[in-house]
């Protein structure tokens, strides 16, 4: 993988990915349980290490290669791979290899378009990482190889795995909450979300989250998973968005924001605010679903439901007849409920990887792919294109592939 700039770098995969489309390698399904599914990591940062440390706890997942450019990432990897892993520096030749059956793409957005093209062409499943394409354009692109391919291809949105938000939608399902009408999601940090480099050439290799022309920002590198969730829980996808951003606090050279909001609206007038904050954490990852009849608070491994209260006492107050006296509208928290009797809380990136692990020996769909992966991808480039352009923005026709 040679990082030269953005635009040479999609200009030479598109060369290389010229010409039929065709499967060269024999694609690995079984319904042998106990067959192991070679693994290939191309980005060995902090999350595709973790992911890498992940599978070796995760029975039939075996990693034996590795990519990265930057060498001191690349070793690291490679010492949380199984014994006689391979490296590469070139992801190509990663990709080329027969002893890969899948591969999983941690590297920056707008890299996983033409990685996950070409890995499509070599034949390999993919778990790619969250968000899923850089533009529009190329998801609504790669929606199309995916369905015309016989491989399995999963997207890193792991709460879609998770038991809490299965129980929430169920808790929805049976109108718990009763009309929906708001939902609030905010994912802040007091971060300048910078990462130290060794040398000022490594600036945007390091810290790709920081420039536009690398990805979307904070909506797409931590309220992804958010966006993705209300579309997960309403079983549908926005109509419209408007949206305001900024840099108003880390004044250091950066293009991506470090604050935005975006007010999404779904079928039926439910409005869904979206936010992230890079300059304070006070409740960090949030998610409040406001009903008529109750309110539902996400946080990060537990939800609470708030009972709505729904008499008021009426009097004299400050001289108004009829004021409401006291209002209590929100109930005493009660925790949902959602694992099993017996059942061990896992982090949730771990029952994705052994889907992952499952849809490729059992050829089956994966909860998270291409679909949801398209439709949260364009909520996320609708979101930042209303906040840069100061217009609303909606859901167009030749979005529903």
């Amino acid at each position: 993988m040679n990082y030269k700039t953005r635009r040479n770098f999609l200009r030479q995969t598109a060369q290389l990915a010229a010409g039929a489309w065709v499967y060269p390698y024999i694609i690995k399904h079984t319904n042998n349980p106990s067959d192991e599914i070679r693994m290939g990591i191309i980005g060995m940062g902090s999350r595709g290490t973790g992911l890498a440390v992940l599978m070796k706890k995760i029975p039939g997942l075996k990693v034996i290669a590795c990519c990265d450019i930057l060498p001191e990432r690349l070793e690291a990897g490679i010492r949380t791979g199984a014994p006689g892993a391979k490296a590469y520096t070139d992801y190509r030749k990663l990709l080329d290899s027969k002893e890969v059956d899948a591969v999983l793409i941690a590297t920056p957005l707008f890299l996983h378009f033409p990685m996950a093209k070409e890995a499509l062409l070599a034949g390999k499943h993919i778990y790619l990482e969250k968000s899923m394409t850089y533009s529009i354009p190329e998801a609504l692109e790669l929606t199309r190889l995916v369905r015309n391919s016989p491989l399995i291809f999963q997207l890193g949105f792991q709460y879609r795995y998770y038991g809490l938000y299965k129980r929430v939608k169920e808790i929805i399902r049976q109108n718990w909450l009763g009309k929906i009408t708001h939902i609030e999601s905010q994912y802040n940090r007091n971060s300048d979300w910078r990462n130290p480099v060794t040398h000022p050439d490594q600036e945007k290799i390091i810290n790709w989250r920081m420039y536009k022309e690398y990805c979307g920002g904070p909506l797409s590198e931590l309220c992804a998973h958010q966006i993705d969730m209300v579309q997960f829980l309403l079983d549908a996808r926005p109509e419209s968005v408007v949206g305001m951003g900024g840099i108003n606090y880390w004044k250091d050279g950066r293009s991506t924001y470090d604050h935005i909001r975006t007010i999404y609206d779904y079928p039926g007038g439910i409005k869904s605010s979206v936010s992230s904050v890079l300059s304070n954490a006070y409740n960090g990852y949030n998610i409040k679903i406001y009903g008529d009849r109750a309110t539902v608070e996400i946080q990060r491994e537990e939800a609470f439901i708030y009972a709505e209260s729904l008499t008021n006492e009426r009097g004299i107050v400050d001289g108004v007849t009829g004021a409401t006296i006291s209002t209590a509208t929100q109930g005493k928290a009660q925790k949902i409920e959602f694992l099993q009797a017996g059942e061990t809380l896992l982090e949730p990136t771990t029952y994705a990887l052994s889907e992952f692990r499952d849809c490729i020996v059992q050829n089956k769909k994966p909860a998270s792919g291409i679909d949801n992966g398209r439709s949260s991808s364009i909520a996320i480039h609708m979101g930042n294109i209303a906040a840069e352009t100061g217009q609303i923005q909606y859901w167009k026709k030749e979005y529903d592939l």
